[in-house]
């Protein structure tokens, strides 16, 4: 009898058969896409993979405890250049090649010809394909969330299968086999379950993996403050502790320490922070501000979760940030904790989770900012009636 395969075993059974593997996670990476992207680099080079790990935009400073040297934010696809020759007429006697003698730094590929020669208008020139056996997206919810690599070489995600590991609801199971788990605090979290079907006989967590993986784990849980934190959280947080993940480095690297630029910027969005009468506070910085502080877009990870959300008497908070590409960004957290922010989010096409989501808006900044308060006023307006229209329909029955 033929035994049917979970789903994670049909990512670990593509991992084990595939040598040349390609990891990505999305831009401008949070402590979870980062840490996940360097613990699965690490498992999967123990176990013998050639693997090549990336992502696209900025990484904040605060990850530098992190073995970056392991991955790579300018990546660039290996193909093979291939040159076609149109031999129908005139047959090859030999291919050789040569420095140049005129200029420095040059090859001169030479076509000796049977007989007769070879004219421009018999060779072509063509890119060979990408050669990974598989590539593993992490904590991306599809495949454009790795930003440029993705759009500068979409065909390497049509020809290659790709294992999708995911714990947002919003994602589209894109991948051959899709590793989805929307009850775990993290792609980390996922991690840990997956190496341990990957390699039964050897333990592949070590200290350093495990303090990539803790990393996720509490970032995404802003330090197990957050509503999605379960007691399957401790447990696996207990267990990476136990296989020597430095709890404290990262609580002192991520939370406790908070550069000059960094506090500048953190002050420059206090000072927008605004009330609006819908029950929600929201603020602003945008690229001008940013370079004033002598800080990048950055700066402004944790200022949500520490500073904005703190006011009790609001919904959410949402802080927009003008980044280096030039789009506005929003990023949106509940406050009170029965609000689902993933369905503002949703206005601008955007996603996430019920306590923080985010959106983006391809606009010069401040008319950005002002589409943003517009249409989440007009939601909640229009919320707020939906809700007292259905409270009276109730009433009647």
């Amino acid at each position: 009898m033929e035994t049917t395969l979970n789903t994670k075993q049909q990512v670990s059974e593509l991992i084990k058969h595939s040598q040349k593997i390609l990891i990505l996670t999305h831009t401008d990476p949070d402590g979870d896409a980062i840490g996940s992207l360097l613990a699965l680099t690490l498992i999967l080079k123990q176990m013998g993979k050639d693997v090549t790990a990336a992502y696209g935009g900025l990484l904040s400073p605060a990850y530098s405890y992190l073995p970056l040297t392991h991955v790579t934010n300018n990546f660039v696809v290996n193909k093979d250049f291939i040159i076609k020759i149109d031999t129908e007429n005139t047959k090859i006697d030999r291919i050789s090649y040569r420095e140049s003698e005129e200029k420095k730094d040059q090859l001169n590929l030479v076509i000796t010809p049977t007989q007769g020669r070879f004219e421009a208008k018999n060779i072509s020139f063509e890119e060979g394909k990408a050669k990974y056996d598989l590539i593993c997206l992490l904590d991306c919810s599809e495949e454009s969330r790795t930003g440029a690599i993705y759009r500068e070489n979409p065909e390497l995600f049509e020809e290659t299968p790709i294992v999708n590991i995911d714990h947002h609801l919003t994602n589209t199971h894109f991948g051959k086999a899709n590793l989805h788990d929307l009850n775990a605090t993290s792609t980390c979290e996922i991690l840990v379950s997956l190496a341990e079907s990957l390699s039964r006989e050897k333990n592949l967590v070590n200290a350093e993996i495990a303090t990539c993986l803790l990393t996720g784990l509490i970032t995404d849980t802003d330090s197990f403050q957050n509503d999605n934190t379960t007691p399957k959280s401790f447990t696996v947080a207990a267990q990476l502790v136990a296989a020597g993940a430095d709890q404290q480095k990262i609580i002192q690297k991520v939370y406790m320490s908070k550069s000059f630029p960094v506090l500048k910027v953190w002050g420059k969005i206090l000072s927008s922070l605004t009330e609006e009468e819908e029950n929600f506070v929201w603020a602003k910085i945008n690229q001008i501000e940013l370079k004033e502080c002598g800080a990048d877009s950055t700066a402004v990870e944790g200022v949500n979760n520490e500073l904005l959300r703190t006011v009790p008497e609001s919904d959410f908070s949402l802080l927009l940030t003008e980044r280096e590409d030039q789009k506005v960004y929003g990023s949106l957290r509940s406050i009170n904790k029965s609000f689902n922010v993933s369905e503002v989010a949703k206005i601008f096409n955007g996603g996430g989770h019920a306590v923080a989501s985010g959106f983006h808006i391809d606009k010069p900044f401040n008319q950005a900012c002002e589409e943003a308060i517009s249409s989440i006023k007009e939601y909640l307006v229009k919320l707020k009636k939906d809700t007292r229209v259905g409270e009276n329909n109730i009433n009647e029955i």
